[in-house]
């Protein structure tokens, strides 16, 4: 599938369900590709981009901006504390905020870096030990920190479902502990299952597959 396709099923999945095309985002996730390929997305339009490297992107993305001024970088994978000087640096948005410790991290280089970044919490939706995220029980716990005791914008929810599970279950999940803490923005849904992600009111989707195509590694 393409870019073109893959945006084009998003225009009709949103149609079908009564939303707004414009209130979804596609975060093409750039993990592992090449710089020609990103190219070819920028060309075509594309601006919004997902990696889940820091160093990775802290190569490819300053000389794309260069070309490309409103690029607009998330960071969705998990993130070292060791990492966030950096991350801060290179990314508008980091989707994987999931601990105390690494809220108390950003939230300190922002203010050393004059710079406000749109932030999401990761939840663990699936319970899985291996996972990045924050349990359902802690969720609370670490929105209030953030809130309360940081000036980090805290602007949505996102969540990476079990490989073998029904996704539906956790996009349904997610949509519920937004609506509780009043936050507006869901970024969830991937190649495989933003149909469904996009029926549960996923506005950002982190589809990489659909448009690059397999990775070599």
């Amino acid at each position: 599938m393409s870019l073109v396709e893959t945006k084009s099923l998003i225009h009709s999945v949103c149609k079908k369900t009564g939303r707004d095309p414009a209130s979804v985002t596609l975060v093409a996730v750039s993990k592992f590709q090449p710089m020609e390929k990103i190219r070819l997305l920028l060309d075509q339009g594309q601006r919004v981009f997902g990696e889940n490297r820091v160093q990775e992107a802290a190569e490819k993305f300053p000389p794309l901006r260069e070309e490309y001024k409103d690029i607009e970088l998330h960071f969705i994978g998990h993130l070292q504390t060791n990492k966030v000087r950096e991350a801060v640096r290179i990314f508008d948005v980091i989707e994987t905020v999931d601990s105390v410790r690494l809220a108390k991290e950003i939230n300190n280089e922002m203010d050393k870096q004059k710079r406000s970044l749109s932030c999401f919490i990761q939840v663990n939706t699936g319970g899985e030990e291996q996972k990045g995220g924050v349990s359902t029980d802690k969720l609370g716990e670490l929105f209030r920190f953030c809130r309360e005791q940081t000036t980090l914008h805290i602007d949505g929810l996102m969540c990476i479902p079990p490989v073998h599970e029904i996704p539906d279950l956790h996009f349904a999940l997610l949509h519920k502990l937004a609506g509780e803490l009043s936050l507006k923005k869901l970024s969830m849904g991937m190649s495989t299952d933003f149909d469904a992600a996009i029926r549960y009111g996923a506005t950002h989707l982190r589809i990489g597959t659909a448009i690059f195509g397999d990775r070599d590694n």
